[in-house]
């Protein structure tokens, strides 16, 4: 059996990856010219040197493959040119699904993610049914991801078969860049994180979330999707557990979403000028206004999809930051 892994030189992709290789498969991905390879060191992949932006140059890298992972979007809360996130995630999406048309590929399973999914207003958790629109959506990304899980569903009635994940806070080893919430967890391992605002999220070891993509692949029903998740969790908890887990003091310090609000207005200016990606984003802030708490419960009753603590995705977070000098003045994490 064959499969390509699209975005597999990315954090979420290299798990799924490795999911793969374990379950039997042979693996090809796509990658760029420029692709880091590191999360894929020592793995006995194909890389196909192709983008998402040829449709025929996809169609021949699914050439001889039953399943399409396609993992790969540009996650980015701020963009100099919102437009790429559309093309990117959007029109890529597009083109993966005429080419797994065209290909004749038996399977695939689209990485959405918990972002395009609606929140009930009395505060509890949301799974895939809850009413959402995209007028709900805060920002380019929410939206890019939302437009590109309605032509997900489009294709779906288009007879190609498709399974759609929906990842929550994917956390664990191997998060090279790091991704945004990894940012945060090595930020906080380094005692970089005084203070916090009340937001909540949906914690989920990385590869739990990728075992999760090959049980969707295997038990998911077509044009279905399915919510990867773990523990729902405030910002102040997961501080905590990292403070505990390198033995520091959590952060104490709530600060109200409306005095961060300005700063991210200025840190977007002044990324406009430097070109530098901003710490801190507007549309960050005002998601951040929002418990992003979900339930896996179709996940876990239809797939089979087990999630362990978030204790463990945290902890395998933090010691392999450390073991890989993210943290050079860090302390080892407890075991």
């Amino acid at each position: 059996m064959r499969c390509l892994i699209t975005g597999a030189t990315g954090f979420v992709g290299s798990a799924v990856a490795r999911a793969a290789l374990r379950d039997g498969w042979q693996v090809r991905i796509t990658r760029r010219p420029a692709s880091d390879m590191r999360a894929l060191e020592g793995l006995d992949v194909e890389p196909v040197a192709v983008d998402l932006s040829s449709t025929a140059a996809l169609t021949e890298a699914m050439s001889d493959c039953e399943a399409v992972f396609h993992v790969a979007a540009d996650y980015r809360l701020w963009a100099p040119n919102s437009d790429e996130l559309y093309e990117n995630n959007v029109e890529g999406t597009r083109r993966i699904c005429e080419a797994a048309l065209a290909a004749g590929v038996t399977r695939v399973v689209y990485t959405s993610s918990v972002a395009t999914l609606g929140l009930p207003k009395n505060g509890g958790p949301g799974d895939e049914a809850t009413p959402v629109a995209l007028s709900d959506m805060i920002g380019h990304y929410k939206r890019s991801k939302f437009l590109a899980e309605e032509v997900a569903r489009e294709y779906a009635e288009r007879d190609l078969d498709i399974v759609i994940v929906n990842p929550s806070a994917p956390i664990g080893p191997r998060d090279h860049k790091p991704t945004p919430t990894g940012q945060m967890v090595l930020e906080a391992a380094a005692g970089r994180m005084p203070a916090f605002v009340d937001t909540g999220l949906n914690v989920a070891h990385v590869d739990d979330v990728a075992r999760g993509h090959l049980l969707a692949y295997a038990k998911g029903q077509a044009g279905r999707r399915y919510v990867l998740g773990g523990a729902d969790m405030t910002l102040a908890e997961i501080l905590a557990m990292v403070a505990e887990i390198v033995e520091r003091p959590a952060p104490k310090i709530r600060l109200p979403h409306n005095v961060v609000l300005p700063i991210a207005h200025v840190a977007e200016r002044v990324a406009r000028v430097t070109g530098k990606p901003p710490r801190v984003t507007v549309d960050g802030v005002k998601l951040a206004k929002k418990h992003m708490f979900f339930s896996h419960a179709r996940a876990a009753e239809e797939l089979g999809y087990r999630a362990r603590p978030a204790r463990d995705a945290l902890a395998d977070a933090v010691a392999w930051y450390y073991a890989h000098r993210y943290l050079p003045g860090g302390r080892r994490p407890v075991s």
